[in-house]
């Protein structure tokens, strides 16, 4: 097992979450709908979903939801670019698009540049260059 097909959000707001994701920052989907049930995103590698939050607790558990909560939950989704101009580009898209800016780019102590962003729903996107890492011909980040 060394792979992970698709990253699900349980989202307070469809509505809000689809203007964020495929209007403001221009994740692909094929979905036209403002607020449909799910929506899947065609990204590089990985698929990315939203999946309303309070039918995402139920379908893990029906009788015994785990607890809905806000804040930080330990996990954060990462956006890696090609360049620290990049890392800016992309932190200006998702402001302009609703997130809030929790940390503005800068360089780090791992010898790169990032910064992070939340979403609508208060996930944490992490965006960063690496200069130790590349890209392939498929724009898939090489380790």
């Amino acid at each position: 097992m060394n792979r992970i097909s698709i990253i699900c959000l349980g989202v307070k707001n469809m509505a809000q979450s689809i203007r964020f994701y495929r209007d403001g920052l221009g994740f692909v989907t094929d979905e036209k709908e403002d607020n449909p049930k799910v929506v899947f995103f065609n990204t590089t590698g990985t698929k990315f979903e939203l999946y309303p939050l309070a039918l995402l607790a139920e379908d893990i558990n029906e009788k015994n939801p785990p607890k809905i909560s806000s804040g930080f939950a330990g996990i954060t989704l990462a956006y890696n670019v090609r360049s620290e101009a990049e890392v800016h580009e992309v932190m200006e898209l998702a402001k302009k698009a609703g997130a809030v800016i929790a940390k503005e780019p800068q360089k780090v102590f791992w010898g790169g540049y990032s910064g992070y962003f939340t979403d609508p729903n208060g996930y944490y996107w992490e965006v960063a260059y690496n200069p130790h890492w590349s890209f392939d011909e498929n724009d898939m980040l090489v380790l």
